[in-house]
């Protein structure tokens, strides 16, 4: 079995927002992959962060994917603005929409990657019926809301069954869905959250908190390289 493609996904919540569009550059230059977007309504989710025009605003500083994590309620109504606005991959969360097919379409007709996000209590049968359309599954390894929180220890095990089906589908299919975790990642864990299946890691203040961003990241990938 080959050698599966590691992915750092580097939260902005935990950037300096006086300079954000510099935090962008200097965690791409230093090794991340992919910049995640986390967008909260003080509904859905107990906080309030960035909108579309903060997208648009980050879009000219890199060429990376920006991943956006819609924890907004309703969803589909915003899809289309993220879209405009640069994202490359769009994720909600399934409570936060009537009819996931539809916003799964909805998003992918915009342009977009689109994905499911699940809570730590919320099951996965959720994306049984849609894998057709996921381009990503991330699961949320703690309560969605806030940052630098510790990493839930259950949702190992929440990780490998989503490995399994969604390594079942992909042997059906042909077809890649990406596994993404948030929530917690840090040097000390993420090769053990590899293990598990996760392909696609997203770290903020565990970055964004240490002084060189390079030096985490290189460590980061220096742990995933013993999985």
């Amino acid at each position: 079995m080959s050698q599966p493609t590691y992915r750092i996904a580097p939260s902005i919540l935990s950037a300096n927002f006086a300079k954000l569009g510099e935090e962008v550059q200097n965690v791409i230059a230093a090794g991340a992959d992919i910049i995640h977007f986390d967008v909260m309504d003080n509904h859905y989710v107990p906080n309030l962060t960035i909108g579309p025009l903060v997208c648009e605003a980050i879009r000219p500083c890199t060429e990376a994917p920006i991943d956006v994590h819609l924890m907004v309620k309703p969803v589909d109504r915003i899809i289309p603005d993220f879209a405009r606005a640069g994202a490359n991959i769009i994720t909600f969360h399934p409570e936060a929409s009537e009819h996931l097919d539809r916003t799964l379409g909805l998003i992918r007709d915009s342009g977009c990657k689109a994905g499911l996000v699940f809570n730590p209590a919320t099951p996965l049968h959720y994306m049984d019926y849609v894998m057709d359309k996921l381009d990503m599954v991330l699961l949320m390894s703690v309560n969605p809301g806030f940052g630098g929180q510790k990493f839930i220890p259950g949702t190992l095990d929440k990780l490998r069954e989503a490995r399994r089906r969604i390594d079942a589908y992909t042997a059906r299919s042909g077809r890649e869905i990406w596994l993404e975790i948030d929530g917690g990642v840090k040097v000390d864990n993420i090769a053990e959250i590899a293990a598990a299946g996760a392909d696609t890691f997203v770290a903020g203040s565990a970055i964004y908190n240490t002084p060189d961003y390079k030096a985490t990241i290189d460590a980061m990938r220096a742990e995933l390289a013993k999985v």
